[in-house]
């Protein structure tokens, strides 16, 4: 599918394979999957609110109402990919998660979203810019009833749909989600077409190899975490942005230049194009951290404000 199909909504992708796409693929507006078999469905991610899950129920009901979701299998663990979770544990839908994404589902994480919101200053600005235009308060966390380590199948209605997990790597659960019969995959956030990835857990070269992986897969579809439906190009693409990150912070690192320093004098070149560039500060971070496993990890608010800064709302809360 070509970037001209990029557009909000059901996409029928064949072999009883669907996405739902949410335009631009920016902070928090992920993608969903659907997969059908006899008389059965399972969903890959909910979304970001109640709202835009609900809006997303109702658009896929073409599909449901012949094959009504019996599974839904979250990717990760992140708000954009879990936050509508509720609303199919209403409907006695089973949930399905790596045993790591279910240690980070928790009602703190919605907390903490709700939080940086609304804070006063530049960081509490560029949440704003990011977030504002999603609701958190309604949500519920709502973890797996069921989960895995590894690898795991689930039969759908008497096809095969497999489980891996790949992270630690963009968080500390990443799965795919894998459709042998229509050489399909739903990578969650492994994949991120026109934008910049982001490594929340790392460390990056396991992130690489999950993408080696997929590249040496029976694939020709992807369905990226954010971004159009896509093939293995963009999954090399994404994988020399990450060769290009953890070559030069490490250079960085062991010429003994301090991280932020290093985040500063990193060119990112063509790289410099993609939406939320900024990321490269928590990218850069990670590498410094899986070198220097004694480095002082700071929390989501302060690796938020670097990148903000990064992405023109400068921050006092940032030193150099």
């Amino acid at each position: 599918m070509s970037t001209l199909d990029y557009r909000k909504g059901l996409h029928d992708l064949g072999g009883g394979c669907h996405a739902w796409l949410l335009p631009d693929g920016s902070w928090g507006w992920s993608n969903s999957g659907l997969i059908t078999g006899s008389g059965t469905s399972l969903m890959v991610d909910t979304l970001f609110d109640l709202d835009l899950t609900r809006e997303m129920l109702d658009g896929i009901r073409p599909v449901t109402d012949t094959h009504p979701v019996g599974t839904l299998v979250n990717t990760h663990s992140d708000g954009d990919h879990v936050f509508g979770n509720q609303l199919l544990a209403e409907r006695d839908v089973e949930i399905v998660a790596s045993e790591a994404a279910a240690e980070l589902m928790t009602q703190e994480a919605v907390a903490a979203l709700q939080n940086v919101k609304a804070l006063d200053g530049p960081t509490g600005d560029f949440a704003r810019h990011i977030f504002g235009p999603f609701d958190f308060a309604p949500v519920v966390a709502t973890g797996p009833d069921r989960t895995f380590a590894g690898e795991e199948s689930i039969d759908v209605g008497g096809r095969e749909v497999r489980l891996i997990q790949v992270g630690p790597a963009h968080t500390a659960g990443d799965t795919l989600v894998h459709v042998p019969d229509a050489r399909l995959l739903y990578a969650g956030d492994i994949l991120f077409v026109g934008g910049t990835p982001i490594a929340w857990a790392g460390p990056i070269d396991r992130w690489i190899a999950a993408l080696d992986r997929i590249l040496d897969m029976d694939v020709r579809t992807i369905v990226p975490g954010h971004g159009p439906v896509s093939d293995k190009a963009e999954v090399s693409s994404m994988r020399e942005y990450l060769v290009f990150v953890e070559r030069e912070a490490r250079t960085r690192f062991e010429d003994g230049l301090p991280v932020d320093q290093a985040i500063d004098s990193i060119d990112l070149g063509r790289y410099g194009d993609l939406p939320e560039h900024g990321r490269l500060a928590q990218n850069v971070l990670n590498v410094y951290q899986q070198l220097d496993p004694a480095m002082e990890r700071p929390d989501r608010l302060t690796v938020l404000s670097r990148i903000a800064a990064l992405e023109g709302f400068p921050s006092p809360e940032v030193t150099r």
